[in-house]
């Protein structure tokens, strides 16, 4: 993203093929090239000690023998972690100032955490202008990888030299100038951003000064604009994100903050900030959980997703239970169903309902019969409904009572038998019943009876089962009302997802339980298998990345919780999330005039439900230093429209450019949303985001097909979190009108742009002679 300075937008340059952003994913990729090379080099030497191992067989004596051992299982497992962390591994770089010594770890990089105390200067030409030369760069990978001349060309995540790139913030940034997130999948380098813990300083990097690309562009912007007031404004943006990052982490912190404050970046700076104070403390893992998958993706590049013990784990929303996927949304309506509090209530109905479900064609089993002791024995329907209703009595997960309900069915036959009076010596009536219910549970028609009677239920087939209307219907009488029901029974007759689906089946494994499944063996690795390999290690061990891989898959709590954009989460949502976090102290992050649900109230309950009674350390960023001061005076009018009374971070930059309105003309929608989004493809560098309700999404692709991938269709609640250089808003009545919330989703649309804004009016928007539409009309 390219910066706005104090006079006006920077020029477009995007023709030029040497534009900064290019330039830099560029020069990252040379370096990933040259790593590459050297890790393919090192993968030779290991595999060439393998061969050379096995010639020493040929010696044949017991000492050659045991060297052979121990040599072949150094290079296996060298090879190994080579091999397991060759892909994506390669996500930061910091770039530093020289220190106050000279001296060197063991990976190759210097040891001083505070800079020299000649390395930042002042311009001749300006005293008031700070400079300073880069000394060093580092680049956060995996594993370290050290050049033949011993040159560290990537730093372990977990070594010393890499601290910094994880505790270092502008109030407290010790060497480092520019701080640099690489996005990258492969051998191939696909983004990079970067955050700048000096932003008035001019650094220069082998005689060039130093490039800085997204957020910390815009910093820099500020940081270097000329007057003390625009540098104050810095330092106050700097001082109250830090004191989120370093706050306590007793407790739960609350972080609000309008559009453009940096509440997403400030929260994952401080689960680094954690993990590198107290890495003990955390090794129960932090969970850190977006709203959608389009956030992910930022979110997975400031932070390693898997440490040495899989540390931190990144979802979204519809990604939080094993094995489900969200995929599609709901109808507003219906979401508004689905994410109250009252489904707690249904679910635990339709939970027990289907336990009388069978499979198609299956008759319903209404009495129980055995043989035991030589005697036939009955349960008809009545007897089993009580049994039945005796077992459900409580509150425990379905599926756990099977053996009580087991031991009910057999008391009721006991009893039945009329065993139970004819002896009165204690022992002698233990050991008869001992061998009664022996006999009856060895009948194949008991067991069959069982499994049909009181079957294991899933989550999955509940939540089908809920897809038949009149069924929903009367689980549902006195929770939903009728239209609610058609609505929710519908949209659960698909086979795909939502992510209030998703709440629901974690629900529902509550509600139900689920039997402990049996550990799978790990599969034995081909080089353990060498000749006397396997008499010094039978089973390979586990690399480090695999070892996280499965312990975040089998974690279902952790240390500590971050929430972002914590006020679109529903209630049954906020249960899902309550879960993993029940010990862990937590860091929520969000701002209510954003929200997209509609009974805020109800989902501040069932938040401090979730958050228990631990202490609130409550914090407010109050500076918007992404979107122009143009921009965010516009939005802020929808903002006194959805919550009256509420204050919008205040606006540190102008770029003197005001949003611009059009109105459909005869060319139709589709072709008036094409021109604007080509025409602000000439006026900018990056990203142009169009954002229309959620029904046009596929619409709106097919109007921008061809475009490229620099314009991105989105729907009015994908938005949020998102930003882009420039944003085309597509009828805000249509947005405003989705839900009871819609004033508030149009203000997150209205707040994406960090330059410029376009809104596309259509005849609902009654706009006004200059196209204004009539909700942004002062």
């Amino acid at each position: 993203m390219p910066c706005t300075s104090e006079g006006g937008p920077v020029a477009a340059q995007h023709a030029a093929l040497d534009s900064v952003r290019e330039h830099e994913i560029g020069v990252e990729q040379d370096h990933l090239d040259q790593v590459y090379r050297r890790l393919e080099e090192k993968i030779q030497d290991a595999e060439f000690l393998m061969r050379d191992a096995a010639r020493l067989s040929q010696v044949g004596t017991p000492g050659a023998l045991a060297e052979r051992d121990a040599q072949v299982f150094r290079a296996g497992v060298h090879l190994n972690r080579l091999n397991s962390e060759f892909e994506d591994f390669l996500f930061g770089r910091i770039d530093l100032l020289e220190g106050k010594d000279g001296e060197k770890g063991p990976d190759g990089a210097h040891t001083s955490v505070d800079p020299a105390d000649g390395a930042i200067g002042t311009d001749p030409a300006d005293p008031a202008r700070q400079v300073a030369d880069i000394a060093e760069t580092l680049h956060i990978g995996r594993i370290g990888v050290l050049d033949t001349d011993y040159t560290p060309l990537v730093i372990d995540w977990r070594a010393p030299a890499a601290a910094p790139f994880y505790r270092s913030t502008p109030v407290e940034p010790g060497r480092v100038v520019r701080r640099r997130v690489i996005r990258s999948k492969g051998r191939k380098v696909l983004g990079v951003e970067d955050d700048l813990m000096r932003p008035a300083l001019t650094a220069y990097l082998d005689g060039r000064e130093l490039p800085v690309i997204g957020d910390g562009a815009l910093m820099a912007a500020l940081g270097r604009a000329r007057g003390h007031t625009m540098r104050d404004i810095v330092a106050s943006i700097q001082a109250e994100q830090d004191l989120v990052i370093r706050a306590p982490a007793a407790s739960v912190t609350l972080v609000e903050g309008g559009p453009g404050t940096g509440k997403t970046a400030v929260a994952l700076h401080r689960a680094a900030y954690l993990l590198y104070q107290d890495r003990r403390r955390y090794s129960g893992g932090i969970l850190i959980i977006s709203p959608t998958p389009l956030l992910v993706s930022y979110t997975e590049g400031v932070l390693p997703s898997l440490g040495e013990e899989g540390q931190v784990a990144i979802r979204a929303l519809g990604s939080l239970v094993d094995g489900a996927e969200a995929t599609v949304y709901d109808t507003p309506a219906t979401a508004r169903a689905k994410g109250s509090s009252r489904m707690v209530k249904l679910l635990r109905k339709a939970a027990r309902g289907a336990l009388e479900l069978r499979p198609e064609g299956a008759p319903a089993p209404d009495r129980l019969r055995v043989v035991a002791h030589g005697r036939r024995l009955e349960l008809d329907a009545d007897r089993l409904a009580r049994i039945r209703d005796a077992a459900l009595g409580g509150t425990a997960p379905v599926n756990l009572l099977r053996p009580r309900v087991r031991r009910l069915l057999l008391d009721a036959l006991w009893a039945q038998s009329g065993s139970a009076s004819r002896h009165t010596d204690p022992e002698l009536a233990a050991e008869l019943r001992s061998s009664f219910d022996e006999d009856v549970t060895s009948e194949d028609s008991f067991t069959s009876f069982l499994d049909a009677w009181w079957p294991e239920l899933t989550p999955r087939q509940v939540l089908a089962a809920m897809g038949d209307e009149r069924r929903l219907g009367r689980w549902a009488r006195r929770i939903l009302n009728p239209g609610e029901v058609r609505r929710v029974a519908r949209s659960l007759q698909r086979e795909a997802l939502s992510v209030h689906d998703v709440a629901l089946l974690d629900e529902l494994h509550t509600v139900l339980g689920a039997p402990a499944r049996p550990r799978q063996r790990r599969e034995v690795d081909p080089l353990d298998q060498l000749t006397g390999l396997e008499e010094l290690m039978p089973v390979r061990e586990e690399s480090r990345r695999e070892r996280a891989e499965r312990l975040a898959a089998e974690r279902v709590e952790y240390a500590h919780v971050i929430v972002d954009e914590a006020q679109d989460l529903t209630p049954m949502q906020w249960r899902m999330v309550g879960r993993r976090g029940r010990h862990a102290t937590w860091t929520v992050v969000g701002d209510p005039a954003q929200s997209s649900w509609s009974d805020v109230d109800e989902a501040t309950g069932a938040r401090d439900e979730a958050l228990g009674n631990r202490p609130r350390r409550r914090f407010t960023l109050t500076v918007n230093y992404r979107n122009p001061a143009e921009i965010a005076a516009l939005a802020a009018r929808v903002l006194a429209l959805a919550m009256p009374g509420a204050t919008s971070p205040s606006a540190v930059r102008s770029t003197g450019l005001e949003p611009r309105f059009a109105t459909v003309d005869d060319r139709g929608q589709g072709r008036t949303v094409r021109a604007e989004a080509e025409r602000l493809l000439d006026l900018v560098d990056g990203t142009v985001g169009v954002v229309v309700a959620m029904n046009r999404r596929a619409e709106a692709a097919r109007w921008l097909a061809g475009l490229g991938d620099r314009v991105v269709a989105l729907g009015s609640l994908e938005a949020k979190g998102l930003e882009y250089d420039a944003t085309v808003v597509v009828s805000p009545a249509e947005i405003a009108d989705e839900s009871p919330a819609g004033l508030r989703v149009l203000y997150v649309a209205l707040t994406r742009a960090t330059q410029q804004l376009t809104v596309v009016s259509g005849p609902r928007d009654e706009p006004d002679a200059d196209g204004v539409p009539d909700l942004l009309r002062d």
